[in-house]
């Protein structure tokens, strides 16, 4: 029987394009940025780019960075991707403690709370736990190895959070579906207790985020999608508080005269330490969209549109610091094709993020960011890039957000087909 032609979307993986993404210490000591293999860190307090120190040879990751993470405390930093590699920096010298190796890509990474843990998600939908301790800020941790703790079915998990409280483990996926497990007291044993499911959105969930209320440690869940939503839960129960439609109000741009099915999908969350402000970057929206949110009433609305004027500047990725008034973004993508540029990023800043309504937003200029241009000049890869970078990168992110995020159906002859050409065999540890 001839072979089923590949289609449009099933190209080789060598093409795909990973979007460029930003980790904020809690102490707001240093701004992270990934795009593509590449880590870019800087020290604010010191006004200095940072060196990593990795013993093992060649450059720390070898394929696209697809996760990012501070632990609470600020001690330790996670880094992992589809090189398959997860590790595990101090996040004060900057030297990896440890390298594990997983068997599939990685999509998701997090931290327990008391930073005894690492967690992290794979394609395939299973989430790993690495246990840390014995970690010392002066030793290498060897011979550590990740063990499953629950599974989602081979859907791809999309985001992973630890409540609050540190009590439960969140994850995410394709599959439209919110997972809020019991993380026990020895998670390599396997986590078994399923506490609620957060069920509502009709897309892919995005990103995860989570606020906070004195009465409530665990916090209450906001939740993203590619239906154009942002839902607020209770992750206890699993009950739905409200929903926000944020698509139709963000004033998006047009993508090239076509009508894309995931044109306003949100693509990444942030929240303010007291729970109020949950800021949204959506696909075409240039800029970020506010939210209010409400937890004594249980509520979301729309509170404004911040626009980012002087170029084509779509986020691909947010993140702040509980100790600071700013919001960091980023947009890029690794390795746009057809174009000079080679893993480029483009960092903005936004301040007055924690404040009340009474004082709007800024976007600061290029002058104005902390770091000034020592930190642009290390974590964009260049103080100045032409704007036609940035427009073609949110074009690719699009449709590299389509290409995995949404479901294909194919004829029982394509599965087959895709069964005997897969080559995502497992990695020896």
């Amino acid at each position: 029987m001839e072979e089923p032609a590949i289609e449009e979307g099933d190209h080789n993986r060598d093409v795909e394009v990973a979007p460029a993404l930003i980790s904020v210490h809690p102490d707001h000591k240093f701004i992270v940025v990934s795009i593509g293999s590449d880590l870019r860190v800087f020290d604010l307090q010191g006004s200095c780019s940072v060196t990593l120190v990795d013993d093992s040879s060649g450059p720390p990751h070898k394929d696209s960075i697809r996760a990012i993470r501070f632990g609470a405390e600020g001690k330790l930093f996670v880094s992992a991707g589809d090189d398959k590699l997860v590790k595990i920096w101090n996040a004060n010298s900057w030297h990896c403690i440890t390298t594990v190796c997983s068997e599939k890509r990685v999509s998701a990474v997090a931290i327990s709370k008391d930073g005894m843990f690492v967690c992290f998600a794979d394609k395939f939908g299973v989430v790993w736990a690495l246990d840390l301790d014995g970690f010392d800020e002066n030793q290498v941790l060897v011979d550590k190895k990740a063990a499953p703790v629950l599974a989602h079915y081979c859907s791809i998990i999309t985001s992973l959070e630890f409540s609050l409280d540190g009590r439960f483990i969140i994850s995410a996926d394709r599959d439209f579906k919110i997972r809020v497990t019991v993380f026990p007291k020895k998670p390599l044993d396997g986590a078994h207790e399923i506490q609620s499911f957060c069920l509502g959105h009709t897309e892919f969930v995005s990103c995860l985020a989570l606020v906070c209320t004195p009465d409530c440690p665990e916090g209450f869940l906001v939740s993203g999608s590619g239906d154009s939503t942002v839902c607020l839960w209770d992750i206890t129960s699993g009950l739905l508080l409200d929903t926000c439609e944020v698509g139709s109000q963000a004033g998006l741009l047009e993508s090239n005269g076509r009508e894309e099915e995931n044109h306003s999908a949100v693509t990444n969350l942030c929240t303010t330490s007291d729970g109020t402000v949950v800021a949204v970057a959506i696909q075409s929206l240039q800029g970020i969209m506010l939210l209010n949110c409400n937890l004594s009433a249980r509520s979301l609305s729309v509170a404004k549109v911040v626009s980012i004027t002087g170029g084509c500047f779509i986020p691909t990725s947010l993140a702040t610091a509980s100790s600071a008034e700013f919001l960091w973004m980023v947009t890029g993508v690794s390795t746009l094709h057809g174009l000079d540029s080679h893993s480029l990023a483009r960092v903005r800043v936004i301040s007055g993020f924690r404040r009340s309504n009474d004082h709007e937003p800024t976007v600061l200029q290029d002058d104005e960011i902390p770091g000034g241009e020592k930190l642009l000049e290390k974590l964009q890869g260049s103080v100045s890039i032409e704007n036609k970078v940035f427009s073609a990168a949110a074009e690719a992110v699009k449709m590299a957000m389509c290409n995995l995020l949404i479901k294909k159906h194919y004829s029982a002859d394509k599965r087959d087909f895709r069964k005997r050409t897969r080559n995502d065999k497992k990695m020896k540890q």
